[in-house]
């Protein structure tokens, strides 16, 4: 079950494809293969891994398809995915949606001890938020080994996203960046000029090396926006939470799918996938 193999075609190393297949919005009357229960989910997870992607962002849902951020069922997830694909690695969401306080989402984090978790920046360390509590909730996840994506929405984002690790809120450590290009709405449609923003944001603040960073877009364009994350230095993440259109307007078949397909058309370009080994030796490696 070994995903595909290429061989890059510059020096920066292979580019990491981490698949979103469901998110905390959609259900299935938005797609009908779209993932709701966690034995959907490890199945979905499987055929995204045999198509290239090295990462699940896992979303888990209650019985009526509610977003949730349930640990048992993160734990349960995880037992299971460790069982059909050890190598995979995993990562669980925080997200909010309006509902969960910082102190629930650090609850989750702490009570599942992920390998990698995704944490919105406004949603724990907001310019209201308890930046002590914040602090208190970074540094234990990098004491414990938690491996932190920061997840940000704007080039305001990324400038104070660097603000709080400069005053030491987030630990040098935590290094990991999601740009989301654009807005969870209905007929959101990214572009790739959307990502120059944060580019633009981190440029001011951080040398390029410092950060690792990934990147996600909604509608028709998600593969070109990826595609020129891509060319820009980043890595990649794809699935129904963020899109279920290809490129030609029409309906994806699946999260698996679009994810062959990004794959092909990074080959096509010459890049390298990374595999498990790639992605611990990428996001885990000291600063």
């Amino acid at each position: 079950m070994s995903p595909p193999a290429f061989h890059t075609a510059d020096t920066r190393g292979p580019v990491i494809v981490m698949v979103a297949p469901n998110g905390a919005r959609k259900t299935k009357s938005d797609h009908p293969n779209l993932p709701t229960t966690v034995e959907e989910t490890a199945a979905v997870a499987v055929d995204c891994f045999r198509c290239g992607a090295s990462v699940l962002h896992a979303h888990v849902r209650d019985a009526d398809e509610t977003h949730s951020i349930d640990s048992k069922l993160y734990r349960h997830l995880i037992r299971t995915l460790e069982t059909d694909i050890p190598k995979l690695c995993i990562q669980i969401t925080t997200e909010a949606v309006g509902v969960f306080t910082p102190e629930q989402q650090a609850k989750t984090v702490f009570d599942t001890s992920p390998a990698m978790a995704s944490v919105g920046l406004r949603e724990m360390a907001g310019v209201r938020s308890d930046l002590d509590f914040a602090k208190h909730f970074y540094l234990n996840c990098d004491a414990s080994g938690v491996h932190i994506q920061h997840i940000l929405y704007d080039e305001q984002d990324v400038s104070r996203f660097c603000e709080l690790q400069d005053a030491g809120v987030i630990p040098a450590s935590h290094r990991c960046l999601l740009f989301v290009l654009g807005r969870y709405q209905v007929n959101q449609q990214s572009e790739p000029s959307d990502l120059q923003p944060f580019l633009n944001a981190l440029s001011l603040n951080r040398d390029s090396d410092q950060c690792d960073w990934f990147c996600c877009a909604f509608g028709a364009q998600e593969k070109a926006c990826l595609l020129e994350a891509v060319h820009m230095g980043g890595h990649v993440r794809i699935g129904f939470e963020n899109n279920h259109y290809r490129p030609d307007g029409t309906v994806a078949e699946s999260n698996a799918s679009q994810v062959a397909d990004l794959v092909q058309c990074l080959s096509d370009h010459g890049y390298g996938i990374a595999d498990t080994a790639d992605c611990n030796r990428i996001l885990f490696s000291p600063v």
